[in-house]
């Protein structure tokens, strides 16, 4: 989880310093293109039909992973890496408030006071205007790349959900495989709109960043077996460190106070969460073995 969590950080720093020039469409569309290759030669190594049998549900799953991986790539494009890293984390929040909606899981007092942490968290590091005042810290912030990446980490909680809704129906190949498929009809023509060549190095820097998405991915993946999920998301979060580490080291971005206490406040409300759910499934495996 370690290792993919810097390799999605990496990612993220190719896509802002290739995003300097290149429109994002374009980096999705690259991106998309490499992983339906892969995603396509899985699926034939494996023998498995690639159009699965809920294919109504695969597509919503495609259409909101394309909308949450072009929302995150805008805001790594106008957003200091740091802060488009912890409003990409507070998707978690959203899949909990999704899924009690949706599904009928169960809402908790700790995640009502994780919500109501994530909200102060987000007013400290979007800074509104209402609150701030025009000028000095609420315009160190683009609003536009902050609402743009809240709207990507809605989508990404539906795609948790949809996922949540279909497992045990589809094989984790198949849903990986519609992300891609969905994604390059979709970017195509936004990517031809807005084409600009890349240099060489911008080509190597594209290339990159499907590497490092792909290694990411399958660290990811492996990570998630081997460890119970909420230790591994827990990880996970080494990944805002190091977004907070390459912005300052490549781009200047130092965060500030508010932002600092913003970050805290919304990886608090989710570790707290993650803990939470540790210790809850310790209690049911201790009662399992008592039993």
């Amino acid at each position: 989880m370690a290792a993919s969590a810097l390799f999605f950080s990496i990612m993220g720093l190719l896509v802002k310093l290739a995003g300097g020039r290149l429109p994002s469409s374009q980096l999705v569309l690259a991106r998309a293109i490499i992983c339906l290759a892969l995603s396509w030669v899985w699926l034939r190594r494996a023998g498995l039909a690639p159009w699965g049998s809920n294919p109504r549900m695969l597509i919503l799953r495609g259409l909101f992973g394309t909308v949450g991986l072009v929302c995150f790539y805008y805001t790594l494009v106008t957003l200091p890496l740091a802060e488009a890293a912890v409003i990409a984390y507070t998707s978690p929040i959203f899949t909990a408030v999704l899924a009690a909606i949706l599904l009928g899981e169960k809402a908790s007092r700790r995640l009502v006071a994780a919500i109501a942490c994530c909200a102060c968290g987000v007013v400290a590091i979007a800074r509104p205007s209402v609150l701030f005042g025009g000028g000095g810290a609420a315009a160190t912030v683009d609003p536009w790349g902050v609402a743009v990446g809240f709207l990507g980490a809605f989508a990404s909680a539906c795609v948790y959900v949809l996922i949540r809704r279909i497992r045990g129906r589809e094989d984790p190949l198949v849903v990986v495989f519609y992300f891609p498929l969905v994604s390059v009809p979709l970017v195509l023509p936004f990517a031809a709109l807005h084409w600009l060549w890349p240099t060489p190095l911008e080509w190597l820097t594209i290339l990159g960043i499907g590497i490092a998405t792909q290694l990411a991915q399958v660290h990811m993946t492996r990570g998630l077996v081997l460890l119970p999920a909420g230790r591994a998301t827990a990880i996970g979060y080494i990944q805002v460190v190091l977004a907070a580490l390459w912005g300052a080291l490549f781009f200047g971005e130092v965060p500030d106070i508010l932002t600092l206490a913003g970050a805290a406040l919304i990886i608090g409300a989710q570790l707290s969460l993650v803990l939470a759910g540790l210790r809850r499934r310790a209690g049911e495996e201790d009662g399992i073995v008592a039993g």
